[in-house]
Order: C-alpha cells, then structure tokens, then sequence
C-alpha cells in the first residue's frame, strides 16, 4: 500500500514539473554540462596529440573529460601535472 502513495507522489510531481516551467531549465541544464563533457574531451583530444611529443598522455573518460570540461584549462593542467608527478 505504501508503494502506491510513493509512485502516485513521484507522479504528482512529475506532472507539477511539468507544468509549472521547471524542465525547461533541467533540460538547459543537460544540454549545457554535456557540452561541457564534449568541450573536455576536445581539451584532452588537444593536450595528447602535442603532449604526446613530450611523453604525456592523459587517458580521455568521462571523469578525466568532466574535470577539464567544468573547470576549463586550469583542469586540463591539473590533469597533466597529475599524470607527470603523481601517476608515474
């Protein structure tokens, strides 16, 4: 029994979301931390084409793609001085 008021709950919400505007803004949001990712992973895709004449490889995942797509290059460098002292 308790199940139904959960799931009819989660269903009233749904439909308040739906109607009051606030997807829009879920959505927006979606779209613009998976072009972030992309924005990263092109970072990366960058840094290990010239790195790689130095010796440096910074592997492209989602973790790795995620650091240097919300933090920009500071996490790019990050990630490499990581990869250069840390990770030997």
């Amino acid at each position: 029994m308790e199940s139904i008021i959960i799931i009819s709950s989660l269903a009233g919400l749904i439909i308040f979301l739906l109607i009051s505007g606030r997807p829009g803004r879920l959505i927006r949001f979606i779209g613009q931390s998976a072009m972030k990712l992309v924005i990263g992973a092109l970072f990366l895709f960058f840094l290990n084409a010239f790195g790689n004449q130095f010796g440096l490889y910074v592997p492209i995942n989602w973790i790795t793609a995620a650091i240097s797509g919300f933090l920009g290059l500071p996490g790019v460098a990050a990630l490499s001085l990581i990869q250069l002292y840390v990770i030997p």
